[in-house]
C-alpha cells in the first residue's frame, strides 16, 4: 500500500525564516502551536512543505524564489479555485488561509489541510493492487466530470478565466513561457506549435479546467478506491472541458518503456488491472450525462506541447539554481522526447 508522499529535509534553496512564520501562525491560527517543518519531495514547481504540530498536521504551499516567469507560480489562484469548490462536492482539502504578505516568509504562500490518504503517482499504479488500479482510473474519471459540472459563476468564480478562445490563448501563452525559457533548439515543439495554431478547435461550453489533472495529484481514500482530494490547481483555469480529459488520456499515447516518462503506451492493459483509454472517456461521459467525445485529440496534442514546455522551464530553473526538485535537471531534458510524442498526435490532425 502507498503511503503518503515522502517527506525530506527542506531544500537549502528553499529554506525561508521558520521562526517568522511561527510567529505569524500564532496569531492567525493560534490552535495550531508548535511545529515541525518538512518539505513534499515531488512536484517540479511551487515548494510544497508539511507542517508538523502536535495534534494536527498543515501543508504550506508557497512560491519559489528568484526571477519567476510572469503568471507563473499563481499559489493565489489555487487558493481562490479550492475555496470555492469546498462546498461543491469536488475533493479538495480545507483552505485555511493565504499570505501574500512576502515580509513572513518571502513570497506569498496558503496554508491547507492535509489530506490524509494513499499516493499513486504513476498511472499504471504499481504500487496499487491490481484489483485497485480500474476502479481508482474511473474514480478519476468521475470526479473529473463532477469538476465540469460545477456552475462556476455560482461558485463564485467569475473572472477566474476568460472563457471565450481558451485554446488559442493557452497556446499563446505556453508559447510564450517556452520561449522564455528556451535554452537550446528544439525542431519538433516548433512544428508542434506551428500545427495546433493551424487546427485551433472551436470553442465549447466553458467549465472549471484543472489544468494539471493526473494520478499524482490525487489523494486515494486510505478505505477504499475513491479519490478523498484534488491537489495541485496551480494550472486551474475557466475554459475547454475537453483540455483536462486530453491530458487525463495523456499517458496512452507515450511509451511505458522509456525510463523517467510516465506512459502507459504498450502496456497489456488486461494483465496490468488498467482500463484503456476507451473506458476512461466512456466514464466520464456517462457521469456527465453526455455523448462520449471523439474530438480530443488536439488537446492530447496540447498537453504534451504543454508538459514539455514546463519541463523546459523546470530545466531552465535548474541551470539558475532555484528548481524545487532535486533531479530538476533531468526532468527537464526530457521536454524534447514529450514533443515528439505530441508532434506524432499533431501530424494526424
Amino acid at each position: 500500500m502507498p503511503d503518503a508522499l515522502e517527506t525530506i529535509d527542506v531544500l537549502p534553496q528553499h529554506r525561508f525564516d521558520e521562526a517568522q512564520l511561527a510567529a505569524y501562525l500564532a496569531r492567525e491560527l493560534p490552535m495550531f502551536g508548535t511545529f515541525e517543518v518538512r518539505q513534499f519531495q515531488g512536484g517540479q514547481s511551487n515548494p510544497t512543505f508539511l507542517l508538523i504540530g502536535n495534534d494536527e498536521e498543515l501543508v504550506l504551499r508557497k512560491k519559489p524564489p528568484g526571477q519567476l516567469l510572469r503568471g507563473a507560480h499563481q499559489v493565489e489562484r489555487e487558493f481562490q479555485v479550492m475555496s470555492a469548490l469546498g462546498p461543491t462536492g469536488v475533493p479538495v482539502p480545507h483552505m485555511h488561509l493565504l499570505c501574500e504578505d512576502e515580509d513572513i516568509i518571502g513570497t506569498a504562500f496558503f496554508i491547507m489541510s492535509c489530506a490524509p490518504g494513499r499516493v499513486s503517482p504513476e498511472p499504471h499504479m504499481p504500487d496499487l493492487a491490481m484489483t485497485s488500479r480500474r476502479p481508482v482510473w474511473l474514480a478519476m474519471a468521475k470526479v473529473l466530470a463532477r469538476l465540469h459540472e460545477v456552475d462556476w459563476r455560482k461558485a463564485g468564480l467569475e473572472g477566474f478565466g476568460k472563457p471565450d478562445a481558451y485554446a488559442a490563448r493557452q497556446l499563446k501563452t505556453w508559447t510564450r513561457q517556452y520561449e522564455m525559457s528556451k535554452t537550446g533548439e528544439m525542431p519538433a515543439m516548433d512544428k508542434l506549435i506551428a500545427r495546433l495554431e493551424r487546427t485551433l478547435p472551436d470553442d465549447g461550453p466553458a467549465t472549471i479546467v484543472h489544468g494539471d489533472f493526473r494520478p499524482g495529484n490525487m489523494i486515494i481514500a486510505l478505505d477504499a478506491d475513491e479519490i478523498d482530494a484534488v491537489l495541485d490547481w496551480e494550472l486551474s483555469t475557466i475554459g475547454h472541458p475537453l483540455a483536462d480529459l486530453g491530458y487525463l488520456c495523456m499517458p496512452y499515447h507515450v511509451p511505458a518503456e522509456v525510463p523517467g516518462i510516465k506512459g502507459l503506451q504498450g502496456l497489456d492493459f488486461k494483465k496490468q488491472g488498467m482500463p484503456d483509454k476507451d473506458e476512461i472517456v466512456i466514464a466520464y461521459a456517462a457521469a456527465r450525462g453526455i455523448d462520449p467525445p471523439d474530438n480530443f485529440d488536439y488537446f492530447t496534442a496540447f498537453a504534451l506541447f504543454r508538459l514539455a514546455a514546463i519541463l523546459q522551464g523546470v530545466y531552465a530553473r535548474a541551470l539558475q539554481g532555484n528548481a524545487s526538485h532535486a533531479d530538476a535537471r533531468n526532468v527537464g531534458k526530457r521536454a524534447g522526447f514529450l514533443a515528439d510524442c505530441g508532434w506524432a498526435i499533431a501530424s494526424t490532425l
